[in-house]
């Protein structure tokens, strides 16, 4: 509820009236930008039927990958151990690649970066499979700039990305939001992306897939660019 009081605002919260003096101000500081748009925004268009197809064709013929998840009971399975040559091995993930530069472009652009003579290249890409019950914990990619995934197949009931606020381990004795507050001022965020999907953030910023509740596998392709 929001009313007047000698030019004051009134803001409702849990139940009592609290008065936000007239001349106050509130500025947002410090923001995290999180990037979302379709793939096939920038050229190349990427089919996706295909690119599932030539994730699980890598996938089946990735020994050492699947011997890599079962060495340190990493769910599902990953490339990310055990193939680096992916835009090399199968034409589709070099179209995904020149897609992913114009992307983290303008996502740099949006951030602001002075990158001088440098730029930002692609460090590594990787694919994910997620079985039911698979979850892939919390972490962030060191020594990265902007990292992201792009979504291969998102079964229905499958897990969101979840975000979580990089001031977590410095508040201490701060109290939790409530179930309303504002989306940017929630200690997590999730977010639901569609099948041909690219996200996008700072690599420092710690995430985490939560368990996969479909029956369905969920695929998708990671990677990370630095600056060089």
């Amino acid at each position: 509820m929001f009313g007047d009081r000698n030019h004051g605002v009134l803001i409702a919260q849990t139940g009592c009236a609290v008065y936000l003096p007239p001349m106050a101000q509130i500025s947002s500081l410090f923001v995290t930008r999180l990037y979302r748009a379709a793939l096939s925004d920038h050229a190349p268009s990427v089919d996706t039927d295909e690119l599932a197809a030539s994730c699980y064709a890598i996938a089946e013929d990735d020994e050492a990958g699947h011997a890599w998840c079962d060495a340190n009971g990493y769910p599902g399975y990953t490339s990310y151990a055990s193939l680096s040559d992916l835009p090399w091995r199968f034409p589709i993930f070099a179209d995904v690649v020149r897609s992913l530069d114009a992307h983290v472009a303008a996502f740099a652009e949006d951030l602001a970066f002075d990158l001088g003579d440098r730029a930002l290249v692609l460090e590594d890409i990787w694919i994910n499979i997620l079985p039911e019950g698979g979850v892939h914990t919390g972490h962030l990619h060191p020594h990265s700039v902007i990292s992201g995934t792009t979504y291969v197949a998102m079964p229905e009931g499958t897990s969101a990305l979840k975000l979580e606020d990089p001031r977590l381990p410095m508040m201490m004795a701060a109290p939790v939001r409530r179930p309303d507050a504002p989306e940017a001022l929630r200690t997590f965020h999730y977010e639901t992306p569609k099948v041909g999907d690219v996200l996008l953030w700072e690599s420092w910023l710690r995430h985490e897939v939560p368990m996969n509740m479909a029956e369905e596998e969920r695929v998708s392709v990671s990677f990370n660019y630095k600056w060089a």
